[in-house]
């Protein structure tokens, strides 16, 4: 066997591979022993006829195609083995048959899917939005009220109208240009108002309703809504309020936070609080900051994906989606079904996210290659010593313990930390005023003034 490769299309590689007359002829005898037992001949027990009974009696081509199956199989990998070094490929080929010669050999096509080379004009000197969260005392106070409320009696009310934090008791029926839509329509349905469980608009149109009211309410669904038949279209729900119940919090005291938090004195649970809310505050800036050096370094990106890759990156994420579905017993066949979407419609949703998290990561490994960061030995040991001094383990039983893949994840976040010191520290980083931006958002959006009056109806929220 022997074999050339050439580039094609679209991050592929095309082998074009070539076997003799003795391996062809070694490929059908194996696809006649294989599948002989499928062929039945006059004159002959199933799967006893000889091999050129059967060609005769089926034709020559009789055993091709499972002969076709060994030789991909058998020499496939071993090339994809040996040019490693030169080509990585990311999803199945198409095969093909180039050229079959009489008494001859055979020869066979396979189109390769390939990890595509990544062009990136710059990464260094660019101008980078940087993510800074901060703690404040409200954030404090607003766990402290998460506490307060967990620990609350519920207490049914009669005398007022709800308001955030109620879970309120409601008959509901949604409809998009007068018709229904699926899992529009409920009875009885419980719903902490506050939440944030509904579409943006729906909870604050039903604060301050009492008892026994009964009103319409207008919300628009997102952009990005998971129903394409919904997405950006204007919903009317009509609305019943059954019941209210609200909630009576209890005192916060030192012997409360000391049976419920697992501390002494209230003092004690606020800056424990903080220093949670801190950790978070620094992850979270952290993450975004990263996520925004890679999305711009990506507009200075060119590259191929090769489809096959963006396939891959759906079913991760549709994986992702069902196991999360699971935990609320449904089958995404089902969510799909009700959603009111074919599964290739469901797929179809997550093309651009694919699309952006495969070159994002494509962008990363590009960006390590050429900088030729590593993890150190001496570095990983030092990750290694941390962990263990984190359980309160020696090195020595730690490492016993570790599984093989940990070693793997513990080199690549030591290389991922040194990518992103590198880019911070080569980049011109700013923080942006997230305050002055929402202003500068909600300015933009608002519908402008005119001397007449206007009959525009009001605008709705926006998720």
């Amino acid at each position: 066997m022997n074999y050339t490769k050439t580039a094609g299309e679209k991050s592929t590689v095309k082998l074009t591979i070539n076997f003799s007359k003795e391996e062809w002829d070694k490929a059908l005898n194996e696809a006649y022993l294989k599948s002989r037992g499928k062929f039945s001949v006059p004159g002959f027990r199933k799967g006893k006829a000889p091999k050129p009974v059967i060609e005769n009696y089926y034709g020559k081509g009789a055993f091709y195609e499972e002969a076709f199956n060994y030789l991909y199989y058998t020499n496939y990998f071993s090339i994809l083995e040996k040019e490693k070094a030169n080509f990585t490929a990311v999803g199945e080929p198409d095969l093909g048959v180039d050229e079959i010669k009489e008494g001859e050999g055979v020869t066979l096509t396979a189109v390769v899917p390939v990890k595509p080379d990544v062009e990136i004009e710059k990464y260094t000197g660019l101008k980078i939005r940087k993510f800074e969260y901060n703690v404040t005392d409200a954030d404090v106070d607003g766990e402290v009220e998460k506490l307060l409320s967990r620990k609350a009696t519920d207490v049914e009310v009669t005398d007022r109208a709800c308001k955030n934090g109620d879970r309120v008791n409601l008959d509901f029926s949604g409809s998009v240009d007068g018709e229904k839509f699926a899992g529009g329509t409920a009875e009885g349905y419980d719903l902490v108002l506050g939440s944030g469980s509904f579409i943006a608009g729906f909870e604050e149109q039903v604060v301050g309703m009492n008892i026994g009211d009964e009103k319409d309410i207008t919300v628009t669904f997102p952009e990005n809504y998971q129903a394409d038949n919904l997405r950006g279209k204007q919903a009317v729900f009509a609305l019943k309020l059954n019941s209210i119940t609200g909630k009576i919090l209890p005192e916060l005291t030192d012997e409360f936070v000391k049976a419920n938090a697992g501390v002494d004195t209230v003092e004690e649970y606020k800056v424990k609080t903080r220093a949670r809310l801190e950790r978070r505050a620094a992850d979270e800036s952290r993450d975004k900051t990263e996520s925004s050096i890679v999305d711009e370094v990506c507009k200075y990106a060119k590259v191929e994906i090769p489809d096959a890759m963006i396939e891959n990156e759906i079913d991760a994420i549709a994986r992702d989606f069902s196991q999360r579905l699971s935990y609320q017993g449904i089958k995404l066949e089902d969510y799909v079904e009700y959603m009111g979407q074919t599964m290739a419609e469901f797929r179809a949703q997550f093309n651009t996210q694919a699309h952006t998290r495969v070159l994002s990561q494509l962008v990363v490994e590009k960006i390590v290659k050429l900088e030729k960061f590593t993890a150190e030995d001496s570095e990983v040991e030092a990750k290694i010593a941390e962990q263990a001094a984190s359980v309160e383990k020696s090195v020595e039983d730690y490492k016993k313990g570790m599984d093989p893949r940990q070693l793997d994840y513990i080199k690549n976040d030591i290389i991922i930390t040194k990518l992103f010191d590198f880019l911070t520290a080569n980049n011109e980083m700013y923080v942006e005023d997230e305050k002055k931006e929402e202003v500068a958002k909600e300015k933009k959006s608002a519908p402008k003034k005119t001397a007449k009056k206007s009959t525009a109806k009001k605008e709705e929220p926006k998720e």
